[in-house]
């Protein structure tokens, strides 16, 4: 039986099951509407290119059905719009917000569900975080995933695995609305442990070929098997004292002659105190002949991953290392952060080098639980290179969100 007819099965099922006035009144009764209104302006101060800027405004709405015997369901609309006389034109314009024809809708959440006993069942788009495909959400649009999940939990442990068709978001490109994960998608599954001390996760990805139209309209082959692991442990020493630390891997197959290939390694501290927090990370990625490593469908789940740069930029056909020390403090609704990353690889085959350094400034604000005010300063610098348009910029964004 194919995924198209097990779905349908599914769908019909829980249609079934609805079809009485008990269980009707139930889901709509209990069904409750939520959303969020955010806008954002966000400016590219750019070294070796035109400045560009850009202010959006949109947000989410959400609706989520009541649960009668385990069958729920829920659909989200998001849109984000540019507010042109707030906004650059042309070169000075920057689409980042809301794509190149200013403006961006889309159904990113509809789905079905059942849960029983600690399992839970879903299809259809839907948003869930895991290492290498979550929400990234750092511009106006989140991603989401149209897939088919099972969780189950139970305890300290947990279990998720699926199988995901299509994502959305700014990581997928506004311009492309719903972009394919592969011919046969993207398959997962991961488990965890975790208790008042220590969190453990292994996950394995299966991200197939891209077929050959799809690559000839642009589609980037990350045909790989991925292995990925990670452990932590935290301990309080006083009230307000507690100190931690975490390792990770993870380990990329090629497949599909996608030129995704890796090993990374990672390691990260932490330690807090009086309101403050310290962070210092590092990772590493071997290098592989002409061969890159691939952060899935996301920001990516490497300890040393900034606002702007990540360790896959310079991985390709070399060594490349990592390290970020992030500072901050919280007070009263406040949180005030600063974040060095210094980037670099060994020379590759072609006799080069890559260094970025990378600065943020970060400050966030949350008046109550429904408003915040967030503002971040990112500078970019490419130490190797100070006339190329890559990493040579200051990025400033800031965010009005209001929750409701």
């Amino acid at each position: 039986m194919n995924k198209k007819r097990i779905v349908l099965s599914i769908a019909a099922t829980l249609c079934t099951s609805m079809l009485n006035a008990e269980s009707f009144d139930t889901l709509f009764k209990e069904g409750k509407l939520s959303g969020e209104i955010r806008s954002m302006y966000m400016e590219y101060n750019e070294k070796n290119a035109p400045d560009n800027y850009a202010t959006a405004a949109g947000g989410m709405l959400e609706y989520a059905l009541g649960d009668f015997r385990g069958i729920s369901g829920g659909v989200k609309f998001v849109t984000t719009n540019d507010i042109a006389s707030l906004s650059g034109e042309g070169v000075k314009r920057n689409s980042e917000l809301s794509g190149e024809k200013k403006s961006y809708n889309q159904l990113s959440e509809a789905y079905l569900s059942y849960s029983y006993r600690g399992v839970a069942l879903k299809a259809g788009r839907q948003s869930f975080d895991t290492p290498l495909a979550d929400t990234d959400d750092i511009r106006m649009i989140p991603n989401s995933f149209e897939a088919y999940t099972l969780g189950f939990e139970k305890e300290s442990f947990s279990l998720f695995l699926g199988n995901i068709q299509k994502w959305q978001g700014v990581d997928a490109g506004l311009e492309n609305r719903w972009v394919k994960t592969g011919e046969d998608g993207t398959n997962f599954i991961g488990c965890g442990y975790a208790n008042d001390m220590l969190e453990a996760n292994i996950w394995f990805y299966n991200f197939t070929k891209t077929s050959l139209a799809d690559q000839q309209n642009g589609a980037e082959n990350i045909a790989n098997n991925s292995y990925y692991g990670d452990i932590s442990s935290s301990f309080k020493i006083a009230e307000d004292v507690a100190i931690g630390a975490g390792l990770q891997y993870l380990k990329q197959e090629e497949s599909a002659h996608s030129g995704v290939k890796s090993e990374i390694y990672g390691i990260t501290t932490h330690a807090e105190a009086m309101g403050f927090a310290l962070d210092v990370s590092y990772n590493e990625a071997r290098r592989e002949a002409a061969k890159h490593s691939f952060s899935g469908y996301g920001g990516g789940t490497l300890y040393t991953n900034m606002d702007a740069m990540i360790l896959d930029e310079i991985t390709e056909d070399a060594r490349a290392y990592a390290w970020v020390g992030a500072l901050s403090y919280e007070y009263k609704g406040v949180n005030l952060s600063y974040a060095y990353g210094d980037f670099k690889t060994d020379r590759d085959a072609n006799y080069q080098k890559a260094h970025i350094v990378e600065q943020d400034f970060s400050v966030e604000y949350s008046y109550n639980k429904a408003l915040r005010v967030s503002a971040i300063y990112v500078m970019d610098r490419n130490k190797e290179d100070s006339r190329s348009e890559d990493f040579n910029n200051d990025n400033f964004r800031v965010l009005l969100a209001y929750n409701f």
